[in-house]
């Protein structure tokens, strides 16, 4: 097989990419993905951090902001929102744009919201305004699909586990960061001087941009593929898989954004208290993204995303338990054990996607690298929609804690609320991909349009194809 080799005057297009051939990946692959992979993690990170902005402003704004909790809860349920719902034409400008040239646009949009923020962050400015700059910082949230799309392309099936956890829990992490950041801030200048944690992000983001421009690449393979995008919606398992994800990510950026809120208004925390409990399960759960997808990789991401589901329910039932009894130490410990989960979650459901695709491509017929390109584009495609709409469960946690404080002055009934959710994310990937004859339902999966031949080719290979599906 021929080396990387990158066009002439395109801005680092590499043209030839074949991960799944061994040689060329121990050759030249690993290195130019391993680049890839850790600037990616950069932007990301910043990102995330910029996304979760508002839910570390919220601990700056005293009585002086004339703001209420439930006017914090949607500020950051705003935020949530257009990240979510930027996700989907971020996650396709890969294909458009290219992986790096897409970066390096997406990272340099951060400065947008971090600039109005630096501007507006005092006593006095209307709540519209927060709203209008909330919206602003959902760039940040969207960089997570075009990120995610990207980095699939460049790893092998039986690394995407492992690579993708690397990518999400590195960007992940910026909740954590940004969190802690300001914790140090709201120590040591004090509550009043939110636009220092604001001033210290401009330069990293413009270094980010720089770097992004230097030293990523465009893979060639995945350009204007806008089909892969109808596919990918016609196919039943993306929504499954974003049903799923809402459950894992959803739970994971609606928490982090809310935490510190919660202990503030259900436990009467001081910022200070609060900015210094928040940043300890975003970071948990980012830092064990990566072994979910491990795991994954080695038991099969459908297995470690039904335990992962029950264990979470068992979580949030304490939460529920020391939210009735008003123990703050309970709380927060069963909180923290609940971030874990989502990030374990996050990593295993991230795995099982491209593991789909691949055996929908065994189960009509195809082999070796059509196999391997025809689940590495619909993949791609279908990330971004899962990635979206994963993002759309922060918005439903926020919306439902605020209007269970509204309501009660607790968050107990939405956390009733979201016990119940875990319980139906684990049967569904039990019935889906874990039951008896899931290769039969998984092999038809694969939306309409592919004919006869297609049915057949399904059920000649439906044990090959229930063995792939039980291992995604």
């Amino acid at each position: 097989m021929t080396a990387p080799t990158t066009a002439p005057g395109r801005g680092r297009w590499i043209e030839h990419w074949d991960p799944e051939d061994e040689g060329f990946w121990e050759r030249e692959g690993r290195r130019v993905a391993r680049r890839n992979l850790a600037l990616s993690v950069v932007s990301e990170h910043i990102g995330f951090s910029v996304w979760s902005m508002f839910s570390v402003l919220a601990l700056f704004m005293g009585p002086e902001y004339g703001i209420d909790p439930a006017g914090k809860f949607f500020l950051v349920a705003v935020a949530s929102l257009v990240g979510a719902a930027l996700r989907v034409p971020y996650g396709f400008a890969v294909a458009r744009f290219g992986g790096r040239n897409w970066t390096v646009i997406s990272a340099a949009m951060l400065l947008a919201p971090t600039t109005a923020l630096l501007v507006v962050m005092e006593p006095g400015t209307s709540y519209t305004t927060f709203m209008l700059v909330a919206v602003l910082t959902g760039v940040g949230g969207a960089n997570f699909a075009s990120s995610m799309t990207n980095i699939n392309s460049f790893y092998p099936l039986r690394l995407k586990g492992w690579a993708l956890g690397v990518n999400a829990g590195g960007g992940n992490i910026g909740v954590a960061v940004v969190q802690l950041a300001g914790l140090l801030t709201i120590a040591v200048a004090g509550a009043a001087q939110p636009r220092l944690l604001l001033a210290a992000y401009l330069p990293l983001i413009v270094a980010a941009t720089v770097l992004s421009a230097r030293y990523m690449d465009n893979l060639g393979p995945v350009r204007n593929d806008t089909g892969a995008a109808r596919e990918a919606a016609r196919d039943r398992h993306t929504w499954i898989m974003s049903l799923l994800y809402i459950g894992t990510f959803g739970s994971f950026i609606g928490y982090s954004f809310a935490f510190g809120l919660v202990l503030q208004n259900q436990f009467g925390r001081t910022p200070l208290q609060a900015a210094s409990l928040t940043f300890i399960g975003p970071l948990l759960g980012s830092l064990i993204r990566p072994v979910g997808g491990r795991l994954a990789d080695r038991l099969g991401g459908a297995r470690v995303t039904l335990w992962n589901f029950g264990a979470m329910a068992g979580a949030v039932g304490i939460v529920v338990a020391a939210s009735v009894r008003e123990s703050p130490a309970l709380f927060i410990a069963g909180f923290v054990v609940l971030f874990v989960l989502t990030g374990l979650g996050n990593g295993s459901t991230f795995k099982m996607i491209p593991g789909i695709f691949q055996a929908q491509a065994r189960a009509t017929g195809l082999t070796g690298e059509a196999a391997a390109v025809r689940a590495r584009r619909l993949s791609g495609a279908s990330m971004a929609l899962i990635g979206a709409v994963g993002g759309f469960g922060g918005v439903g946690i926020n919306m439902a804690l605020r209007q269970s404080f509204l309501t009660s002055g607790t968050g107990t009934g939405a956390f009733a609320v979201f016990l119940g959710y875990y319980a139906v994310c684990a049967a569904v990937t039990w019935a889906v991909y874990l039951r008896r004859g899931v290769g039969r339902a998984g092999g038809g999966a694969g939306g309409a349009g592919d004919g006869g031949g297609r049915a057949r080719a399904a059920a000649a290979g439906k044990e090959e194809a229930r063995a792939a599906y039980v291992g995604v």
